[in-house]
Formats: C-alpha cells, structure tokens, sequence
C-alpha cells in the first residue's frame, strides 16, 4: 500500500462517535480496511478547500472484479459496525469502479486498468505523487 498524505488530527472525524475500539477516524479506518484486503496502490487525495462533496478522496485497485466488489462490501460493512452509519455503494455489480460515499470520504476502488483509463488523480490536480 501506498502511505497516504498527512492529516490534521482532526480531520476526517464523522459526526456520530464511533464504537469503542474504533480506528481514530473515519480516514483511518478507510486506509486500515483496504491494506487488511490487499488493495494496490492507495492515494488519499484532500479535498477539503477543493470541493464541498467530502474531506478527502481515496483510491485504491484490485487485482480483479472479485477483489473490488469484496473489498467494498467489507469497507461498507466495516463503517457500519465502526459507528459512522450507512456507506452507499454504487457499481457494485460490475465491479470494475466501485464508489463507496461514507460522507467526509469517498472511495474509489478500480480494476487497474479501469484505473488508468478515468485516472481521477490526474484529474483532481494529484499527479503520480501518490504512486509507489
């Protein structure tokens, strides 16, 4: 997994309390999820003074269409349990773009060649700075 870039201690907090025993934000608990599922090459871009629709983008690959829809499936499940409420889910079906909107985070999870097609980091100003 790629690091991703530094966050204020406070950024990325939901506005519900998460559950004990919880990871220390919302974007930590994004990040711990899709390394425990393997995903390839994570940026986290900041949206925060970009855009009003999230604090902070992430995304991620699979090695395929099977590894995209599970790791979607836990990240929402895991949210949930976590105390940050209902995630929506959309491209489940496909599963070459999954979109995970947990409200201050939205998740992209490709197939890598998906990936490179939308290459959404070049389009929010990111660049390759993320990639390993």
């Amino acid at each position: 997994m790629t690091s991703a870039q530094p966050q204020p201690a406070d950024a990325g907090a939901a506005s519900s309390a998460p559950s004990a025993g919880a990871p220390a934000s919302l974007h930590d608990l994004v990040l711990a999820s899709l390394d425990d599922d393997q995903a390839q090459e994570v940026v986290t871009i900041p949206l925060e003074g970009k855009s009003s629709i999230a604090d902070f983008m992430v995304i991620g690959s699979g090695r395929s269409t099977r590894q995209v829809a599970a790791m979607a499936q836990k990240l929402a499940e895991r949210i949930k349990h976590a105390g940050y409420g209902n995630a929506r889910i959309e491209g489940l079906p496909a599963a070459d773009w999954v979109l995970i909107d947990a409200g201050d985070i939205v998740v992209h999870l490709f197939r890598p060649e998906v990936r490179s097609f939308y290459n959404l980091e070049r389009m929010w100003g990111f660049g390759d700075a993320g990639a390993a």
